[in-house]
């Protein structure tokens, strides 16, 4: 199960469980929205209470961040989890934007709020 909040470029994620294929979905939708009506925006994924993800969402992530590789500024990632750190240093190899990982949501976000502003 997931639950999103999105103001202006910033769209946050937070994956409680299993992160799902319609989970994933419903994070495209709202991207893909965002996309097209604010320009490039930032990702805050909290994954600290994800339990796992199937097999199908590692697939569909690995297409939409190809067809989407310039369209993030920022991703910051909330983990503790030392295989979701180095998953998300491989992701930087699909998408032009800074990616991070952090520990505590407040450094995220203020991350986040530091990176230049771009055209839409």
């Amino acid at each position: 199960m997931i639950s999103t909040d999105h103001k202006d470029n910033l769209v946050a994620v937070t994956v409680f469980g299993e992160f799902t294929l319609a989970d994933y979905r419903e994070f495209e939708e709202l991207v893909n929205y965002k996309v097209q009506f604010v320009g490039s925006v930032d990702l805050l994924f909290d994954l600290r209470e994800m339990a796992g993800f199937t097999l199908d969402v590692a697939w569909e992530e690995i297409k939409f961040s190809r067809e989407h590789a310039h369209d993030f500024r920022r991703i910051a990632i909330l983990t503790e989890d030392q295989w979701i750190t180095w998953s998300a240093w491989i992701s930087q190899l699909f998408v032009e934007a800074e990616v991070q990982v952090f520990s505590s949501n407040e450094d995220a976000r203020a991350w986040i709020a530091t990176a230049p502003e771009t055209a839409p």
